[in-house]
């Protein structure tokens, strides 16, 4: 039996394909990794995504499949083994599609900015935290309505798909990481860990998961990355 050709393709410090990585490792699959510069995209990544030319792209013996969250769902419909990503009840994991889904559309705007290239990527982050607070001076943790999703989903669970990682922690798990980058880089609070003490121990329990602790970006690449974005666009904002 021939073996199977699995490739991903990546970008060093893109959230979105962390999402695939996760799940591959999770279900034991190898796979081969291949880094694609943003800036620069291989033609073998407009290849196999012409619609969107971007990452992450999965190669599964010949055939792509583009899109985090479609990725996520491809890879357990296809490797069947423990652990499943999604739960056997029909309406649990409709549930967990959707509130995936909702994560990625209300949010989208701050994930593409931390994944952006752009110069204006930071600025567009922080204008994201800006309108999600509920005034000036307001931690993003402070506003009920933002972040009272993630409280009510982890209610009285360590992760958000019950007692061990699932689909919808792959989903959100971006935030363990990039909210902390983010409050370095910005010098202010991101999220207020007494307001949402179950959304800090989630965050917590996830990126002490061994598989997920190796998989992410050099924290200070992603400092430097992030702050020298901010100071292009204060460089660019300034009065002539």
């Amino acid at each position: 039996m021939m073996a199977e050709e699995v490739k991903l393709f990546r970008s060093w410090s893109s959230p979105f394909p962390l999402r695939v990585v996760w799940a591959l490792e999770l279900k034991g699959i190898p796979y081969e990794v291949i880094l694609e510069d943003l800036s620069n995209k291989s033609s073998l990544l407009l290849h196999y995504n012409p619609i969107h030319k971007k990452v992450p792209v999965l190669v599964h013996n010949g055939k792509s499949i583009a899109e985090s969250l479609v990725i996520l769902e491809y890879v357990e419909e296809t490797w069947k083994q423990t652990p499943s990503l999604l739960p056997e009840d029909p309406y649990e994991r409709a549930m967990e599609r959707f509130w995936a889904k909702f994560g990625d559309d209300k949010h989208r705007r701050i994930l593409i900015a931390i994944s952006s290239n752009i110069i204006a990527g930071f600025a567009i982050t922080m204008e994201c935290l800006h309108q999600a607070r509920e005034g000036p001076r307001r931690s993003y943790g402070s506003s009920p309505g933002e972040l009272d999703i993630f409280r009510r989903l982890l209610r009285g669970k360590n992760f958000f798909s019950g007692e061990r990682i699932g689909f919808l922690d792959l989903a959100f798990g971006w935030l363990a990481n990039m909210v902390s980058v983010f409050e370095e880089v910005m010098g202010a609070t991101v999220l207020d860990n007494q307001k949402l003490p179950s959304l800090s121990a989630w965050m917590k329990n996830f990126m002490d998961a061994p598989i997920i602790k190796e998989s992410w970006p050099p924290r200070d690449k992603l400092i430097t990355k992030h702050q020298a974005l901010r100071q292009a666009h204060i460089e660019k904002e300034a009065p002539k």
